[in-house]
């Protein structure tokens, strides 16, 4: 069965009466439909890439090859977009950018600067973001990356390191990885890079992890280098590309983006549909073994606060409570110092923690009932939804990598990172 989408996943703020055309919408992993410290502004958990009124893409025209006037002219020029390639203290070579009227360009990163369209901070396991006085140490690049759209079918994304900055230039700087290519053409790699993982099979209950590549400046695709910030670049791999495809995902180290393209979205769940099978699971009563009260998921917009009526879990063995001192500690604001409970039903031991239902449709595969929750953050969703994430490893640090919760980004444990919840129903 498909899902439609409905008009909470179309952004408000457009004026136009007529709903521009969607290119597609990058979403934040670790934020559960919301980001933790609030929206405001260009900073959210999800962006919406629409057609532009006008088109404000680029692409690459004149290189100077030597510190000429005319170079000097392109850097400094505020209406003409640039990127700078330092080899040395004497040399430099610039590459004039010129106006493209086939295409639309977004840029992504942690400056607030107007060009930045989607400001991007560090995302904490937990669901948690960093405070603002805290972004001194972020990983991330002020302007970390661009997406450049085709105005016309089949409206193609493709990704791009680096971003323009508020005079229009790229600066890669004599510590930067880059190189001349055969054509004569200059490249580079950023700092800590951009990593990009396209799935296979597309975003669906079939999906496959592909492998991590790293993006370069001019859109080039590579083996990943041997840490995140090493000058050596990986082989260059001609048989991919830059072009976006459903389910792809973008590491900015720091933060990871899930890029869904207007088709996938419209066969992802919608918010409507998810609260639908909330008050279906909810309308089936499950019931507390130990205590026999009633349990129920809290309503969306109370998807952080500890209820009453909390379903639990020990993890285990996937046997759902609701919250008792059977066993161990009886307050649950302690509960996290108690590691292990031992389960009333079956005497498995483990981690018990309260059930929070995944708020965010598009980390969805399917519309299926939610009847997993991933270890050990207790995020509750459908079953391919957790076999798919249970199985891409996600960029940590400099050159680790590890599955991840999408919903907190919380890194996963046991044999396969989910388990099955078993309810039980009401004895009446």
């Amino acid at each position: 069965m498909m899902f439609s989408l409905g008009q909470e996943n179309i952004s408000t703020s457009m004026t136009s009466t007529k709903v521009p055309a969607k290119y597609g919408e990058l979403l934040v992993l670790g934020c559960n439909g919301s980001l933790p410290s609030g929206e405001r502004g260009r900073r959210k958990s999800r962006f919406a890439l629409c057609h532009r009124n006008k088109a404000n893409g680029v692409k690459p025209s004149t290189v100077h090859t030597s510190c000429t006037p005319q170079a000097a002219k392109a850097i400094n020029n505020k209406e003409q977009h640039s990127i700078s390639y330092t080899l040395s203290r004497a040399q430099t070579v610039v590459v004039e950018y010129t106006h493209d009227s086939s295409t639309d360009m977004f840029q992504i990163g942690r400056s607030t600067e107007a060009p930045i369209d989607f400001v991007v901070t560090d995302t904490i396991p937990g669901g948690q973001i960093q405070a603002d006085g805290q972004t001194v140490q972020s990983t991330i690049s002020r302007f970390a990356c661009r997406i450049i759209c085709q105005r016309h079918p089949p409206y193609s994304a493709r990704i791009y390191a680096a971003g323009f900055d508020s005079s229009k230039n790229i600066f890669l700087g004599e510590k930067a990885a880059k190189w001349r290519m055969q054509d004569g053409q200059m490249d580079a790699l950023t700092t800590n890079g951009v990593l990009v993982m396209h799935p296979r099979h597309g975003f669906s209950q079939d999906s496959k992890p592909g492998l991590w590549r790293e993006i370069s400046v001019c859109g080039n695709v590579f083996t990943l280098r041997e840490t995140r910030s090493a000058q050596q670049r990986g082989k260059m791999v001609d048989s991919e590309c830059n072009e976006l495809v459903d389910g792809s995902l973008i590491d900015l180290c720091g933060a990871t983006l899930l890029w869904r393209t207007a088709e996938g979205l419209a066969r992802t769940p919608t918010i409507k549909h998810l609260e639908a099978l909330r008050q279906e699971l909810n309308a089936g009563r499950p019931q507390c073994p130990v205590g026999f009260n009633t349990l129920a998921f809290p309503s969306m917009q109370r998807k952080d606060v500890l209820d009453e009526k909390q379903p639990w879990a020990y993890l285990r063995c996937g046997h759902v409570h609701g919250y008792h001192g059977w066993g161990g500690r009886r307050d649950p604001e302690v509960e996290g110092d108690c590691q292990e409970r031992e389960c009333p039903m079956c005497r498995a031991k483990g981690p018990y923690v309260p059930l929070w239902l995944g708020c965010e449709p598009g980390f969805y595969v399917d519309a299926e009932p939610p009847s997993h929750t991933f270890v050990p953050c207790g995020h509750v969703c459908s079953e391919k939804t957790t076999e798919y994430w249970g199985q891409i490893p996600l960029p940590h640090g400099t050159h680790a990598f590890h599955a991840a919760c999408p919903f907190c980004i919380q890194p996963l444990s046991g044999e396969t990172g989910y388990i099955r919840l078993i309810f039980q129903s009401p004895l009446d």
